[in-house]
């Protein structure tokens, strides 16, 4: 090589050692700045606690609604006798109000009324949720804009096996309630601008509570699982 194809060698090298540099430093800036940044952010992880441990009623508590039959937990289950004309427990620990949803299993012992009318709040008010009502068929919620659950949209007409365990759950957001039985949704309602409320006869069921109408009932599987914000 010559004195003239040395130099241009020589200055094509220097023109591209600053761009190799920078592959260098941006293939570093891959690997090393990550590491710099801290654990991710995580969504918060929903929580399921169970509010009955199928052995003592615990922090449920009989409703003293008066002439209510007796209550007592056998075979992992809580009996609600029929009583004159409610019978009912409430729930005495901690309360979530809003982004929750509640699950259990409720059976009619005997009787032809509802055999689980789930009290629960919507943020500051109450509502109830109704299975096998007016004579033993009519679901819903009560109240919506001062309409029961047997005369608003949520009304269901189901025909209820005694003697039969059904899954409910219930979930209650911003702006909406839904409810299921067993894998069928019973309820979808926009509570955006409604009037939500109860009847009065279950009004000592408030905040949280399960009651029934001259019906013998049992419940289990108690659970609250808090849903993120």
């Amino acid at each position: 090589m010559n004195r003239k194809q040395t130099i241009i060698a020589d200055a094509l090298f220097r023109r591209a050692l600053p761009n190799t540099l920078y592959t260098i430093l941006l293939l570093l800036g891959l690997f090393v700045l990550p590491s710099c940044q801290g654990p991710a952010v995580r969504r918060p992880v929903e929580r399921e606690i169970s509010l009955f441990d199928g052995k003592t009623l615990g922090k449920w508590e009989i409703t003293d609604f008066g002439g209510q039959g007796n209550v007592y937990v056998k075979d992992g289950s809580i009996f609600l006798e029929m009583g004159n004309d409610m019978t009912g427990v409430n729930w005495t620990g901690p309360l979530v109000r809003m982004n929750y949803e509640i699950s259990l299993e409720a059976m009619r012992v005997t009787g032809s009324d509802f055999f689980c009318g789930l009290t629960f709040p919507v943020g500051d008010n109450p509502c109830s949720l109704i299975l096998g009502g007016w004579g033993g068929e009519v679901c819903g919620l009560s109240n919506l804009d001062y309409y029961d659950a047997a005369n608003n949209e949520t009304t269901r007409i189901i025909s209820f096996e005694t003697g039969r365990w059904y899954r409910v759950r219930l979930r209650v957001t911003p702006g909406k309630i839904e409810a299921w039985l067993d894998d069928e949704k019973l309820v979808d309602v926009v509570t955006t601008d409604r009037k939500i409320d109860i009847r009065p006869e279950v009004d000592l069921s408030q905040p949280l509570g399960i009651a029934t109408w001259q019906t013998a009932g049992a419940i289990r599987n108690i659970h609250l699982r808090k849903l993120p914000d």
